[in-house]
């Protein structure tokens, strides 16, 4: 296969077996994510993770930054799990790992919708 072949991306991971960076991202996040709520309650990195800010600091202007919480609470919605289901490894473990098309997915909504900012894709509409 050359470069010059022009084989889109997609197909290029299909023929590989690889997953997407979206999925890879989501399922180490969620793999993370899992691996703290099994901790135990006085630990520094659960405590971190579950700890809020206080205060009233100057703001910047715009929109504020999204925290790891938020994408992560996104994730898990995404693929219907809950802070229970990481109690159970192995089940944690099956859940994370299953592929999705990503329609809810933090990283493609960009801008316009599409999973680049400039570019459009369109979804055929065939039976």
């Amino acid at each position: 296969m050359k470069l010059q072949d022009r084989v889109p991306s997609k197909e290029l991971r299909g023929r590989l077996g690889l997953d997407d960076i979206i999925s890879e991202l989501q399922q180490n996040r969620l793999q993370w994510y899992g691996h703290v709520l099994r901790k135990e309650d006085n630990d520094w990195v659960k405590k971190c993770m579950e700890y809020e800010m206080e205060g009233a600091t100057a703001r910047p202007r715009g929109r504020p930054k999204k925290t790891q919480r938020e994408i992560v609470d996104k994730d898990c919605k995404a693929r219907g799990l809950n802070r229970e289901d990481a109690m159970d490894h192995s089940r944690w473990r099956k859940q994370i790992r299953m592929t999705d098309d990503h329609d809810e997915c933090e990283w493609l909504n960009v801008s316009s919708g599409t999973g680049s900012p400039g570019l459009s894709q369109t979804k055929s509409t065939e039976p």
